[in-house]
């Protein structure tokens, strides 16, 4: 009886896995089906990246949580430029 062996993931594409769900706003199961990989697991490796895991008073917590702010204002701005130019486009249409 052979036994299945575990794959091992890179930090690389852990993180490739945790931006798709976090920035490109996929689901975790979507993200799952796409990659191969179980959403449980995805859901690990995204608290394991935003550093929920760590103590919230630690330096590396800290850095977290700046990272992740600034991941999701860059989101927001290009949400809100996108939304600036839709409404541009509207505006003009019904003239």
């Amino acid at each position: 009886m052979s036994k299945k062996k575990r794959r091992k993931y890179t930090k690389e594409y852990k993180e490739e896995a945790v931006r798709l769900i976090s920035e490109e706003g996929y689901s975790y199961a979507e993200a799952g089906r796409n990659l191969g990989v179980n959403s449980n697991l995805l859901s690990r490796w995204k608290r394991e990246f935003e550093g929920i895991e760590l103590d919230p008073g630690s330096a590396a917590a800290m850095q977290a949580e700046l990272k992740r702010l600034r991941k999701e204002n860059k989101r927001l701005k290009m949400e809100r430029e996108i939304l600036k130019k839709a409404a541009a486009f509207f505006a003009k249409e019904q003239k």
